[in-house]
């Protein structure tokens, strides 16, 4: 090699080895950029969750004080008058598992963040949060026992259903509170399938598993999934927020999982996995979770599934007789799972729900171990007394939504429908149509046992 030759390579060295530094250090740049932001989200959040649980503290003591003379109860009493009659849930209408659809907002807008001024390469969430919870205020240890990031256990409940079922509308419910992380339809990736058993069974599970726990890590597809259907995360109002002002980092389980483990509450609704793959979650004493089955009048369902463009031809979806023999399965799996778990399984009919919305969401709250906030209050008063919108609006009259397909359903239809389904009918309380004017005055409820 002629020196020429080599004082040539070395400039070239010479320039690689300098654009590699820059690389690094701009690496390093973002890299303590995007922490600095995690952590601000992350204390912003905390402190959030710390008002909100301090303020229902100061509400829940006016409330055990006594007032003129008697003492204040908390039961289902206290519904303002008339309420029990006139209070009306919503029909499931906003339900959009699966279905391609326009982004439900508009697509994030990256807001570049401020240049970082102070490193926060090891930032340390748990220490941080007993920081953000600290105080003089008495938390009286019960806190900590809720907060994952400060080493508690959190409130978990998850709502079995099935497509066009209530599920989204309740799921709301239950996210009206504050302090509520929602894990909107985590096997929305998975397609309109049902998953009955293997080989689909346990990677579902083991999904669910990690997302109740906070952890991120590993659900690649999930995530990559996530950023084409946004709405994956969209239901998710409190996490949705940071990810309109920091969509950058809204993917990154380093990220999620701290943000995440901020909530006492953790909810879930799947409408992809059968009840009695349930079991293996309620056997898992570490996540110690409720589970909650709603059923719906097959008629209800297939109508419903009518006004949506990605059920038909999805055999899972627009067969009666797949509907209805997993509403067999899931009969049979509710009479094992209410012997064995009294005290963390339920089930409730959607009709049953929409008829007394205010009295039925007080005693799920309370079988969820969550207190009945007035945010969820204003939900419910907001949201289910009138129709407002289109087919996916939440805001419905409930005493007449769950019962839409006696007009809309031709006889011929019930009838169809009725043939295929007559053993899940019969399980669940649901009255057959005898012909086409009984079909429109008629009330369809009966009633049900798990025995």
């Amino acid at each position: 090699m002629t020196e020429a030759q080599q004082k040539t390579e070395d400039k070239i060295d010479l320039k690689l080895t300098m654009k590699q530094k820059e690389t690094e250090e701009r690496m390093k740049e973002i890299e303590t950029q995007i922490r600095l932001e995690m952590k601000e989200d992350i204390t912003e959040t905390g402190k959030e969750v710390k008002d909100m649980i301090m303020a229902d503290r100061e509400r829940n003591k006016e409330d055990l004080q006594p007032r003129d003379g008697q003492q204040k109860q908390s039961t289902i009493d206290d519904i303002p008058e008339g309420e029990e009659e006139e209070g009306e849930m919503a029909e499931d209408e906003s339900e959009d598992d699966g279905e391609e659809e326009e982004n439900p907002n508009d697509e994030p807008v990256l807001v570049e963040a401020d240049d970082p001024e102070e490193d926060t390469e090891n930032v340390n969430f748990a220490q941080m949060e007993r920081d953000n919870y600290s105080g003089e205020e008495d938390c009286e240890g019960s806190l900590e026992d809720l907060v994952p990031e400060l080493g508690g256990q959190p409130v978990r409940n998850i709502i079995f259903a099935t497509w066009r079922s209530g599920s989204t509308f309740l799921a709301d419910v239950l996210n009206s509170h504050p302090a509520n992380y929602y894990h909107y339809e985590p096997l929305l990736d998975y397609d309109i399938v049902q998953i009955r058993g293997e080989p689909l069974a346990s990677g579902a599970l083991r999904k669910l598993k990690a997302l109740l726990n906070c952890n991120y890590t590993g659900l690649d597809h999930y995530l990559e999934y996530g950023k084409e259907h946004v709405w994956l995360f969209f239901f998710n109002t409190r996490l949705w927020d940071q990810c309109l002002q920091h969509p950058h980092l809204c993917w990154l389980p380093e990220f999620l999982g701290p943000f995440c483990r901020l909530f006492p509450f953790q909810s879930m609704k799947v409408v992809r996995l059968r009840l009695r793959l349930a079991e293996e979650l309620l056997d898992d004493p570490t996540l110690n979770v409720r589970v909650l089955l709603l059923v719906r009048d097959p008629r209800g369902t297939l109508q419903s599934r009518k006004h949506r463009d990605w059920c038909p031809g999805n055999p899972d979806c627009m067969e009666p007789a797949r509907l209805c023999a997993d509403l067999v399965s899931d009969y049979g799996a509710a009479v094992h799972l209410s012997a064995k778990y009294p005290q963390r399984f339920r089930v409730v009919r959607y009709e049953d729900l929409s008829v007394e919305p205010y009295l039925g969401v007080r005693d799920l709250f309370q079988f969820f171990g969550l207190d009945f906030h007035p945010s969820v209050q204003q939900f419910l008063d907001t949201h289910t007394k009138v129709d407002v919108g289109g087919v996916s609006s939440t805001y419905r009259n409930s005493k007449s939504a769950p019962f839409h397909w006696r007009q809309d359903l031709s006889h011929l239809e019930v009838r169809s429908i009725q043939r295929s389904c007559h053993t899940a009918m019969d399980h669940w309380g649901y009255i057959l149509a005898a012909n086409s004017s009984h079909q429109r005055e008629f009330n369809p409820l009966g009633e049900f046992l798990l025995t």
